[in-house]
């Protein structure tokens, strides 16, 4: 029987090491976190490539004395706990691990002045072993380099990504920190280049859109939101991104639980609920969400680099996400993407001048002589354009009744206060799809069928017909499913919320639920299909949210047969009604399936089509 045994300290460190750096992302975010600690205003990050030649991170927080810097270098030592009350933590760090453990597997270089000193002091470790210490020349704050990262584990160095993913992901990391500080001055530079400088004191907003996409400040609303929790309040700010600006990955959802950066599968559940009529399936919305909760309603102690939390109460922290993300997101509903995609504006063309008659015109020419007084052609008179024909001719043919004609109707003049139309009036219509607007400031474009089908949802919604859809079909005789029992476990905590939507299920030994209905437009489903991706649901986001999406996909089909094809004519009175319509109308800046129902071209930008800048 092999014997049990204290293992070395150098392999202890090593274990350790093998928790907190995975990669050189992992070591990045623990030294900024630590600079964040220190009470700094300034924070400069340098790598090169990628992290894997070197790392170095220098602030101007409190600065440690030699001897502490001999204790921070020892495994579980740390500032950050004064108590034993670990649940109360309010630093991003407290485990005391992240430099010995770096320093055992890498070159670590620790420079350190605290502000009431006027000398600094180096240690130098050297995977695991102290190679050199003395007096440092640098002003108050610490600085940290790293270098040499698994050189002596070729195990461990031969696992790591290129230079570029490793170095995507430390740029990931210093973002995301960033953005949880924004009264903190950060400036991150990967070689030679410098690849941002933020300024301290910045609002969250527009430390986001700068981080982010300078874009995003005029395609979002901002969030703040607030609920009482436990003892306290839960709180939700940040700004979140409209539903037509969107990406097709998820990678631009950052979350925040109290300052800390996350990837917590419930609070990407949330977001996912909050967007789901508002969305495609495929896309993914953009936001950065910073959610303040009491310590005692939270455990961040649930992963060693703790990138997870655990939520006393999930449920109440995921409904107020989706609430919140919904209240919000019903300020700005009636926008849409700011501005027309850049690609469909680079497409229009200006005609070059030339003497030559246009290339694009000359069929149209060829065949004719316009020089003739036989040939209508149009000329201004005073105010109003008219047909010229033949000065010699009495009766003012023109011929220009062979020309195409388009119907007519008398123009609306703009109303007076035409700011509380912001979708203006209706103009025309083009393809018997888009209706042309023209508003105080601009041009609008409307996809007609894309508009009347929210609108008709958001009636389905308004008139109850959630309720109906969601009524309950009983089944002839009731279906055993077998499923694992962790599986009926997560089924059961969620039968009351399941009844509310018309799925009746009850616990039928440990390892089988019974289904007893079925929602009424889902009774042609497989019920242990449906039961068994329900319970997947569960399980990867600590509650359902496919039920709910099912029967919002049956509302925005019935929404999509009743409303207004594309390709129908439209009189300029239903045009206008439907605009009107659209700016009473939630979220009717994008269709269920999350395209823009409208978009707006400026009269900069109409201008500038013509020269006229």
């Amino acid at each position: 029987m092999p014997q049990i045994r204290r293992l070395p300290e150098t392999l202890v460190n090593r274990i350790a090491a093998g928790e907190v750096v995975e990669r050189p992302a992992s070591a990045l975010k623990e030294l900024v976190e630590n600079a964040i600690d220190s009470g700094a205003r300034r924070i400069s990050i340098a790598i090169t490539e990628g992290g894997l030649g070197s790392i170095e991170v220098t602030d101007d927080g409190c600065g440690m004395s030699p001897d502490e810097m001999a204790l921070a270098l020892e495994r579980h030592a740390t500032s950050k706990l004064s108590d034993e009350a670990i649940e109360q933590v309010a630093t991003l760090g407290f485990r005391g691990e992240a430099l010995p453990s770096i320093a055992s597997v890498a070159k670590l270089s620790l420079e350190s002045r605290p502000r009431e000193s006027d000398e600094g002091w180096q240690r130098v470790v050297n995977h695991g072993a102290l190679t050199a210490e003395g007096p440092a020349a640098l002003p108050p704050g610490t600085r940290v380099r790293v270098e040499q990262l698994f050189e002596k584990i070729p195990a461990r160095r031969k696992f790591l990504r290129t230079a570029r993913s490793e170095y995507a992901a430390c740029y990931d990391v210093v973002r995301r920190l960033a953005m949880a500080r924004p009264d903190l001055a950060f400036t991150f530079e990967h070689g030679e280049r410098r690849i941002f400088a933020v300024q301290q004191g910045q609002e969250v907003p527009a430390r986001v859109a700068q981080i982010v996409a300078r874009e995003l400040a005029n395609n979002a609303v901002q969030i703040d939101v607030e609920r009482p929790s436990g003892e306290g309040v839960m709180r939700l700010t940040g700004i979140a991104g409209l539903p037509t600006y969107n990406r097709g990955v998820a990678d631009h959802q950052y979350l925040f639980v109290n300052g800390r950066p996350v990837k917590d599968r419930l609070l990407s559940g949330a977001v996912r609920g909050a967007y789901a009529d508002m969305l495609a399936r495929d896309r993914h919305a953009v936001l950065a969400l910073f959610l303040e909760i009491p310590f005692a309603d939270v455990d961040v102690n649930v992963h060693p680099a703790k990138t997870e939390v655990r939520f006393r109460d999930a449920a109440g922290v995921r409904g107020f996400i989706v609430s919140g993300l919904r209240q919000a997101l019903s300020t700005g509903d009636r926008r849409s993407a700011q501005a027309p995609d850049s690609g469909a504006m680079g497409r229009w063309q200006a005609e070059p001048f030339s003497d030559e008659q246009s290339p694009a015109l000359r069929s149209i020419f060829s065949g004719r002589d316009w020089t003739s007084p036989s040939q209508a052609r149009v000329a201004e008179a005073g105010v109003t354009w008219q047909a010229m024909g033949d000065p010699r001719a009495n009766d003012g043919s023109a011929g220009v009744d062979a020309l195409p004609q388009g119907r007519a109707h008398a123009a609306q003049d703009l109303p007076e206060r035409i700011a509380d139309y912001p979708l203006g009036i209706a103009r025309g219509q083009v393809a018997k799809t888009y209706i042309v607007a023209e508003a105080a400031d601009g041009l609008v474009l409307v996809d007609q069928h894309a508009a009347h089908e929210r609108i008709v949802l958001e009636r389905l919604r308004a008139a109850g017909a959630g309720d109906k859809v969601a009524a309950s079909q009983a089944m002839l005789m009731p279906e055993v499913v077998e499923l694992d029992e962790p599986s009926c476990d997560r089924l059961e905590e969620q039968a009351e919320h399941f009844a509310e939507l018309g799925l009746l299920i009850e616990r039928f030994g440990p390892d089988a639920m019974l289904v007893r209905a079925l929602p009424g437009v889902l009774g042609k489903a497989e019920p242990q299909a449906l039961l068994r991706d329900l319970a997947d649901d569960i399980a990867n986001h600590g509650a359902s949210l496919l039920l709910s999406e099912k029967i919002e996909h049956v509302l925005a089909t019935m929404a999509c047969h009743g409303s207004v094809r594309a390709g129908r004519t439209l009189e300029v009175a239903e045009m206008n009604a439907l605009l009107r319509e659209m700016e009473s109308t939630p979220r009717s800046g994008q269709c269920n399936h999350g395209r823009p129902t409208w978009v707006k071209l400026s009269m900069d930008d109409v201008e500038k089509l013509f020269g006229r800048h």
